[in-house]
Parts: C-alpha cells; structure tokens; sequence
C-alpha cells in the first residue's frame, strides 16, 4: 500500500515549479547584462541606458541571488552570485584610489566642465564656482547665445578672458573659456552639439590641449554618440597633452567610453577612488550615474576632484586640480 502522504500534493509541486521559472526568468536580465558589459558590447538605446544602471543593478542582483538560496534555489542564486561577484570585480576599482605619476617638470592647472541644461542654469552660480575654486579651464555644454550674454553680465569673461564658444540656439552648443590665450583647434570629429577643442597658452611656449565633449545622448541616437565619442582625440606621444572634458553621456560601463581609457586617458574622479560621484540627474529618478567626465593623459597627476551643485542645471560640474607636463 502506497503511503499518500510521501508524495507532495501535485499542486504545491506545480506552484514550486511556477517558483523556480519565475526565479530563472527573472535572471535572464541579469545575465545579459552581464554579458554584454564583458563582451564590450554597448548596443542600442534600451540597452546603453541599463549598462549606465550597472551598479544599481549588481546590487539588486546580489539581493535576488540571496532571495533565490534562501527559497533552496540553490542552482540560480549559485549563478546569480557568480555573476554579480564578477560584475564587482570590474566596480571596485573606481572607488580606489590609484598612485599619481611623478611630474618632474609640470605645472598645476585647475579645470572644471558644467553642463548648463539647455542654457538655463544660473550664470551667477557658474561664475560664483570659477572664482571659489580658482578654475583657469572651463568646459561649458548646452550652451545658448542667450547663456553667453548672461555669463558676460555675471562677470565670468572678467574671470576668464579668452574664449573658443559656439553657442547655438535653444541650447546644443558648447565651448572653451579661458585664463590663459586660445588658439581653437579642430581635434574632434563631426559633432550634433560641437565639441570644439583649443590649445591653452601658457605664456612661455607650454600648454595644454582641451576639447569640450558633449556626444549625442545614446538614448536619442546610440549611431551618433558611438561616432562622436569615437571621433574623440587619442592622447599625444609627446607633449602637449590633451583632456578632454565635459559631458560624454557614458560611464565606465559603456564600452565606448572605456576605449578613450584605453587610448592613454585616466579619469580624474576614478583617480581619486571618486569614480562613483554622480553628477546626472541631481534627482532620485531615473537613478543619478556618472557621466559626465574629465579624462586627463595618463601622464598627468590628479591633485583633487569635485563635484559641485550648479544653481538650474540638471547637472553637476566636475573639477579637478592637475598637474600637467609641459
């Protein structure tokens, strides 16, 4: 005689198994993710923006993998915690700090970018930020001919003279201001938003190059933001060295982002284990990440970063004190 009770009831072994098809579902996200951030694999609109989520995600990820052993799934959350450990492993480094390069013969230069959303963050807090941080270099995006004219009322060409703009209506241009001369340059390729670029002059044959990066937003045209980051120069074998500064619509997680690291570049807050400091949206939602940059040649030192609030902008400026070889 066959003991009944030995046997689950066919109900509880149907909904154990709507359970584990739940749970493995629910990791297919996850795994092509994952995926796709090892093979170096950006892809479209949809799938840029989760890679920027990258750290977001490995966190719910370690959650889900615990939630699945403690249900005695023991096969997923086995992989969803191999998953999540390697996705950690290409996190961490951003939040340590990296030895800076000895610069024998170098000078400091002090650099900031602000993305003025569209050309409607306040004038007086941009200007306010130059002079309280003694910036030399600023990178400016969004820029609109009506946002020229308010920086010039607030003082910041008294602060900073020299000028390489392009400002355009309804705020899609960018450009270079400067402390010191400007001989504007032609270093990036085709533009939407223009990414002019200039040599700084120090005075006594030195300088620096400096391009304003502000690539095609991914979600708007994933062709265009590959392209124009693409078209972003390498750094120079020799001297000057170059930065590039401003709001690239990436983070460490897309892979055409991580190809300017590549080249020879560094970035200034991923120097100072900073690398997570977000500087988009300055809200809760969609989740704040970091994008925009400042990527200095990897000869250059990184004294100190910042990431300062800018009165009406949907973005932060980053800054940064350098020590750059001339």
């Amino acid at each position: 005689m066959i003991d009944q009770q030995e046997a689950p009831p066919r109900q509880v072994r149907a909904g154990a198994r709507v359970v584990t098809g739940l749970l493995v579902l629910a990791t297919v996200p996850l795994v092509v993710l994952a995926a796709m951030r090892f093979l170096g694999i950006d892809g479209n609109a949809y799938t840029t923006a989760a890679l920027a989520l990258t750290p977001y995600l490995t966190v719910a990820g370690f959650l889900f993998g615990v939630l699945a052993l403690v249900l005695k799934r023991w096969k997923v959350g086995a992989v969803v915690l191999l998953l999540v450990a390697a996705l950690v492993s290409v996190l961490v480094p951003r939040m340590v700090a990296e030895e800076q390069p000895g610069v024998t013969n170098g000078r400091d230069l002090r650099i900031m970018a602000s993305n003025l959303f569209l050309g409607r963050a306040e004038a007086q807090s941009i200007v306010e930020l130059v002079w309280a941080n003694e910036v030399e270099v600023l990178s400016l995006l969004e820029l609109s001919p009506a946002m020229v004219g308010d920086l010039e009322r607030a003082g910041l060409f008294t602060l900073l003279p020299h000028r390489v703009l392009h400002p355009i209506r309804g705020g899609a241009g960018s450009g270079l201001v400067s402390k010191y001369p400007l001989t504007e340059l032609q270093l990036a390729g085709p533009s939407k938003l223009r990414q002019p670029s200039a040599r700084v002059e120090f005075g006594d044959g030195t300088g620096v190059e400096v391009v304003a990066v502000h690539p095609m937003p991914p979600v708007e045209s994933p062709e265009d933001w590959k392209a124009e980051l693409a078209g972003l120069p390498e750094p120079t074998a020799d001297l000057p060295v170059r930065i590039l500064a401003g709001d690239f619509n990436a983070t460490f997680d897309h892979a055409s982002f991580r190809e300017l690291i590549d080249a020879g570049y560094a970035d200034a807050a991923a120097e100072l284990g900073k690398g997570y400091r977000p500087t988009w949206p300055g809200k809760l939602f969609p989740p704040p990440v970091t994008i925009d940059h400042l990527l200095v040649d990897d000869r250059v030192a990184v004294r100190d970063f910042q990431v300062f609030d800018v009165a009406a902008s949907d973005h932060d400026a980053v800054f940064a004190q350098l020590t750059v070889p001339v």
